[in-house]
């Protein structure tokens, strides 16, 4: 997962959950309902989804972009495509970014040695070859850091304080994520010669949470480390005593050429209307700490075993259900962007489109981006996936950071909201492996994006266009 982009779509919305439903308007005839509480039945005895999990994370594993792991990746999803029954499975070629993570170290020099557990931060540049030593100054975030007398972090490691706070919606990442992505150029600005932030996470555990930086032309460059939540509460006790505690960091991160990956896309051939799509996204990369299998292996299973079942339904629906499974989003959504501008033309064949991006974790509501007067069938979808905990949070959806990037071209969006408590533990850590996804609640995703994938691409009269953005 990208970014801040939880924090500016859908934590927001299901900060307040429960939103008055539409009301049912009969969108769907009744035996199309029966179909979907069928299949949603199937989903929920079916193990496809957890297998191929098992199969990403074990026989390919990190899959980090421009990687050997990244090509292993795109080669197994499309023979798994091909072996599973999908058609018109290829590979569609995007350019992304080829970044080094190497090796990294951190240390307390004064007043009390200690080792740190630290990680580079995605597309930080590396120290020198001797390493880099200085004082830490302190501050909680970006606004501390632009207050006061700024002279102060000349020379010195800025060291970013602020701590994610854990919630169900996941609303704390967004606001503690930001110096992950500035805190280092804005740092760099101020004379800065490196940074060390507390880790994005919500765990208590002795591993640090990597993820990307945003830079921007222009910027200084300088090395940012991520370490440990515990690491991050030495150096603060440290600090609490009042004498100057020093730092030294060495990492070998460089950037290299880019390379060539791909957007892997295969189809369930609608049985009236092939050419028009209802698309199910996820990201096929991750990083490359742990296995990627909350992020986003798990939403790579979901949604192809979703479609799968799809497939295997006593009768198709009128479109074509397509899934593509998006290069690079963890390093700047390279995948989405390059389908978003190659498939612009065929914009208006994009019925609705839809992402898993949270993890495998208890489905709590639907939220949708579509025209006010196709609200009733919106509302038909919710009930059928009532009884799997889901209610309806509102017509705001984002369709989240991949499938977002559709939005702008006027398709509608549905997302998914799951319950986000633990995802943070794992995120972006060595942590984020096979034995933290719970089979029940994988099933139950699958069945829910499988339910609103049927109905929406078996919906006759299509949503049209989306809602303009604010």
């Amino acid at each position: 997962m990208l970014g801040s982009g939880l924090a500016s779509g859908r934590s927001a919305a299901a900060a307040s959950p429960g939103a008055p439903a539409p009301a049912s308007s009969n969108a769907y005839a009744a035996e199309q309902l029966e179909q979907a509480r069928a299949l949603r039945e199937r989903c929920l005895v079916d193990d496809t989804g957890y297998e191929l999990l098992r199969s990403l994370t074990r026989q390919v594993g990190p899959r980090f972009a421009g990687s050997p792991g990244d090509a292993r990746a795109v080669a197994w999803a499309l023979e798994r495509l091909r072996a599973l029954g999908f058609k018109n499975v290829h590979a569609e070629p995007v350019t992304v970014p080829h970044w080094i993570r190497g090796t990294c170290s951190a240390e307390l020099v004064s007043p009390w040695p200690q080792q740190l557990a630290a990680a580079a931060l995605g597309g930080s540049v590396g120290t020198p070859d001797a390493g880099l030593e200085a004082e830490i100054v302190p501050v909680t975030n970006l606004d501390e850091l632009s207050r006061g007398d700024t002279t102060r972090f000349a020379g010195r490691i800025v060291f970013y304080t602020g701590r994610m706070q854990r919630a169900q919606n996941g609303s704390g990442y967004g606001v503690a994520v930001t110096v992950r992505g500035r805190g280092a150029a804005e740092a760099a600005r101020r004379g800065a010669v490196g940074v060390v932030i507390r880790s994005v996470g919500t765990d208590r555990n002795r591993l640090p949470h990597t993820g990307s930086m945003r830079n921007e032309a222009g910027d200084v460059q300088i090395p940012a480390l991520a370490i440990s939540n515990p690491d991050a509460d030495l150096l603060e006790d440290q600090l609490a005593l009042g004498q100057p505690v020093r730092l030294r960091m060495r990492s070998t991160s460089q950037w290299a050429d880019s390379v060539r990956s791909a957007n892997v896309i295969g189809e369930i051939p609608g049985r009236e209307r092939p050419r028009e799509l209802v698309v199910l996204g996820a990201h096929l990369d991750s990083w490359d700490l742990g296995t990627g299998a909350q992020d986003d292996g798990a939403g790579v299973a979901i949604m192809t075993a979703a479609a799968r079942m799809i497939g295997l339904s006593p009768e198709r629906p009128r479109r074509t259900v397509r899934l593509v499974l998006f290069a690079n989003e963890e390093f700047g959504l390279s995948g989405a962007r390059t389908y978003a501008r190659d498939h612009a033309g065929e914009a208006a064949a994009h019925v609705l489109g839809m992402e898993s991006d949270l993890g495998a974790y208890a489905p709590l509501g639907l939220r949708s981006r579509v025209l006010p007067e196709k609200l009733g069938a919106i509302r038909d979808m919710q009930r059928v996936l009532a009884p799997l905990g889901v209610e309806y949070r509102g017509n705001d959806a984002s369709g989240d950071a991949d499938v977002g990037q559709l939005v702008p071209l006027g398709i509608p969006v549905c997302d998914l909201d799951t319950d986000a408590t633990e995802y943070f533990d794992w995120h972006h850590t060595a942590n984020d492996t096979f034995d933290k996804v719970d089979p029940d609640l994988l099933r139950r995703n699958v069945a829910c994006y499988a339910v609103l994938a049927w109905l929406a691409a078996d919906y006759a009269p299509g949503f049209g266009r989306a809602p303009k953005t604010r």
